[in-house]
C-alpha cells in the first residue's frame, strides 16, 4: 500500500470496506470458510471487533484518558426545537446499537452489551445572560470541557450531546463519542441521520430511515468467526515474523 491508503480506506462506505476486506482474504486463500454478515442470535453480549480490543486496552492501560473522544460541533441557525432534536437523537441512538453499547469483562474476557434504548440527555447552556462579547469565550470553555470529559466504557454512554445557546436564534451542538464505538466516517453518519430525523420529527412525521439489517456487533461475530483458529494463527505469525 502507499502512503495514500490509510486516508483512502477511511472514506469507503461500510459496503466497500467489505468487499476490500474479501479481496484481501481472497488473495490469502482465505474465501472457503467466508460468509456474509448476519443478524446474532440471541441478541446478548458479543465478543470485541479486533479495533475495539485493542481501544478498549489502551483504555485499560490509560483510564480516564480523553484521547480517544470523537467531538463533533454543529452550527445551527434560526430557530430551534430542542425537544424535536432531544427526540431525533433518541432515535439515532436506538438505532445505532453501537451507541448505547458497554463494554466490561465476562470472565477474563471483555464483551460488548447493547443497552435497553431510553432518552438521552441534552443539556442546554443558555448564555444569552451573558454580554454578548463574552458569550464566544464561555462557549468554547463548555465546549473544551465536554470534549476532554472522560468516557467510563463499562458503564456507559459512550455517546453525550451538549446544546449551547449563544441567542435566539444561534447555536451550538456538540455530539462526543468515544472511538470504541465509532470512527470518523461514522461522524457523518450520524450527523445525516439526526438531521434527518429532526427535519421528520418537526414535521409532526414518523422517522423516514429503514431498520438496519446488521449493527457493529454482527460484523465483530462475524469477524471473529472468520478470523480464528488456524486462520488467525497464520496472520498472526506472518506479522509477528515481519515485525522481527
Amino acid at each position: 500500500m502507499n502512503e495514500a491508503a490509510p486516508e483512502r480506506f477511511a472514506g469507503l462506505s461500510p459496503e466497500r470496506r467489505i468487499l476490500l476486506q474479501r479481496m484481501l482474504l481472497e488473495r490469502a486463500g482465505a474465501t472457503g470458510s467466508a460468509q456474509e454478515i448476519r443478524p446474532r442470535e440471541g441478541g446478548g453480549p458479543a465478543p470485541l471487533s479486533f479495533a475495539q480490543q485493542r481501544l478498549w486496552f489502551i483504555d485499560r492501560m490509560e483510564p480516564g484518558s480523553p484521547a480517544y473522544n470523537i467531538p463533533h460541533v454543529l452550527l445551527l441557525r434560526g430557530e430551534l426545537d430542542v425537544n424535536s432534536l432531544r427526540r431525533a437523537l433518541a432515535e439515532t441512538v436506538r438505532r445505532q446499537e453501537s451507541l448505547r453499547t458497554v463494554f466490561a469483562l465476562a470472565g477474563d474476557e471483555p464483551v460488548q452489551t447493547v443497552l435497553p434504548a431510553g432518552p438521552v440527555r441534552l443539556p442546554v447552556a443558555d448564555l444569552r445572560a451573558l454580554p454578548e462579547a463574552h458569550r464566544a469565550g464561555e462557549a468554547r470553555a463548555l465546549l473544551d470541557a465536554e470534549r476532554s470529559r472522560a468516557f467510563d466504557l463499562a458503564r456507559g454512554p459512550l455517546f453525550r450531546a451538549l446544546l449551547v445557546r449563544m441567542d435566539e436564534d444561534d447555536w451550538r451542538l456538540a455530539l462526543v463519542v468515544h472511538h470504541v464505538v465509532s470512527d470518523g466516517w461514522s461522524t457523518g453518519i450520524l450527523t445525516r441521520e439526526v438531521s434527518a430525523l429532526y427535519a421528520a420529527f418537526r414535521a409532526g412525521e414518523a422517522s423516514p430511515l429503514p431498520p438496519l439489517p446488521v449493527q457493529y456487533a454482527d460484523f465483530a461475530v462475524w469477524q471473529r468467526e472468520l478470523l480464528s483458529g488456524e486462520r488467525l494463527e497464520e496472520q498472526v505469525a506472518w506479522w509477528r515474523a515481519r515485525l522481527a
